[in-house]
């Protein structure tokens, strides 16, 4: 029964949560100063993240890679993505009489820089598909510092970040136990490619230089891999080839 559970997931959970303990018990020392450059750090920290995340980009993908994020922003929007997340947030900050205002947005950046990214792909399909947790391992140990920053900035929405992490980061490690042929090497590296794309997106909204909406482009995660699986030569892209 317990090799059935998402044991590197729940270690997850365990580390974010542990880190947010820590960094609420250590937020009356973050100034708006020491705030400031915690973000810049993370920022900083994570442009370098999302660009080695989309280096893993397949060749020949890039059109595929923009199709995604284009119609998935799309898809995100039309479906009221970023509205659902910021309700979820409301509901939550509600039930437990929560008056903090980055709550919302503590909760929906955590749970963003958690999982949106490769080691959370890569990690959890290695999980499901062979056991080894040792990526997950690691990626839990990294998340718990970074939750020590951000709750400290952010406030306690960054412990309840744990509550999406699960659901996403578990389902995704008994999909792959059940899928384990779907998810070949180069089906990950579109995810990755992708993901990475998402991270510089919250790098952006981290270090104020811009107003991201990423929480609208997760559909193109999954656009991107129907797309790669079901429509892998993209007309267009085989004619530049040619001209070339």
């Amino acid at each position: 029964m317990v090799k059935k559970l998402p044991l590197g997931t729940i270690f997850n959970v365990f580390t974010v949560l542990t880190g947010s303990i820590i960094g609420m018990l250590l937020q009356h020392i973050f100034t708006e100063e020491i705030q400031k450059i915690v973000f810049q750090a993370v920022g900083l920290g994570t442009i370098l993240i999302g660009i080695k995340m989309m280096w893993r980009l397949p060749e020949g993908k890039t059109l595929l890679f923009l199709f995604a994020l284009i119609f998935g922003g799309i898809l995100g929007v039309v479906s009221g993505l970023g509205t659902f997340f910021e309700n979820i947030s409301e509901w939550l900050k509600a039930g437990i009489g929560n008056q903090d205002s980055t709550f919302s947005e503590g909760l929906i950046t955590a749970f963003l820089l958690f999982c949106v990214g490769s080691m959370t792909i890569v990690g959890s399909l290695e999980e499901g598909i062979s056991g080894n947790r040792d990526l997950l391992v690691i990626k839990s140990i990294l998340d718990g510092f970074a939750a020590i920053a951000l709750t400290g900035t952010y406030g306690i929405g960054v412990a309840f970040s744990v509550i999406p992490l699960f659901i996403f980061q578990g389902s995704l490690t008994l999909l792959a136990k059940k899928g384990k042929s779907f998810f070949d090497p180069e089906t990950v590296d579109i995810v990755s490619g992708i993901g990475g794309a998402l991270i510089i997106g919250i790098s952006i909204n981290l270090l104020n230089i811009g107003d991201v909406a990423v929480e609208n482009l997760l559909p193109s995660l999954v656009l991107g891999v129907l797309l790669f699986k079901y429509m892998p030569d993209i007309p267009l892209l085989e004619k530049l080839k040619k001209r070339d």
